[in-house]
């Protein structure tokens, strides 16, 4: 990918930033309990749905009737490589940023786990009051760095929220293949990352 001219990397948080393996677990393993779909049989499921390119844990939920519970956060963890890369792209002069769907209380989380220090820019939905796919969060984001697209690249791990969006705007495009969204795939030219990574770690090799 050719990165010149680039000033702002923007990053996705869940299972981007944050590794939500543990929290997804706990919600699937409290929703099936006391029903006869096992916790296995859910996954299996759900990792059906991100094939054809859906939110799998939505849609499963959906299929099976269930009503989800409570979203964990405790759960939650940054991944082990997040930190340092964070500090390696601020280091080399990069101003980073989020643009995420989250709840309220993104940035307070993000201080929590030590890596609100390397970020300029929090563009959270629940604060914004606009969500991804929607490219008006991203237009936000860009406007609060005071940053053109073409200045700025996108990391996410989701096809349809993060990489079809972004790249509609103009932004270079990194696809995170972390977690159930490893099982997307482009369903055409538009959804088509300009270079996809498997860890954090390996934007050390683009940037």
């Amino acid at each position: 990918m050719d990165n010149g001219g680039i000033r702002w990397i923007f990053f996705d948080v869940g299972t981007t930033l944050v590794d939500e393996t543990k929290a997804y677990e706990r919600r699937i393993e409290e929703t099936v309990a006391g029903t006869d779909i096992s916790f296995e049989e859910f996954q299996e499921k759900r990792k059906f749905f991100a094939q054809q390119n859906l939110r799998g844990d939505l849609e499963a939920f959906r299929f099976f009737g269930l009503s989800k519970t409570p979203w964990h956060k405790e759960e939650e963890i940054p991944y082990p490589d997040a930190k340092e890369v964070l500090r390696y792209l601020t280091e080399k002069g990069y101003k980073l940023g989020v643009i995420a769907n989250q709840s309220a209380g993104t940035a307070e989380r993000l201080e929590m786990w030590g890596l609100l220090r390397y970020i300029d820019v929090v563009a959270a939905s629940a604060e914004l009051g606009c969500s991804k796919p929607n490219v008006e969060i991203f237009n936000k984001a860009l406007d609060m760095a005071e940053c053109q697209a073409r200045e700025s690249a996108m990391v996410g791990d989701r096809l349809d929220n993060d990489i079809f969006p972004a790249k509609k705007l103009g932004m270079k495009t990194i696809w995170i293949k972390q977690g159930f969204s490893v099982y997307q795939r482009p369903v055409s030219e538009e959804f088509e990352p300009d270079c996809s990574v498997e860890s954090l770690t390996e934007l050390k090799n683009i940037f």
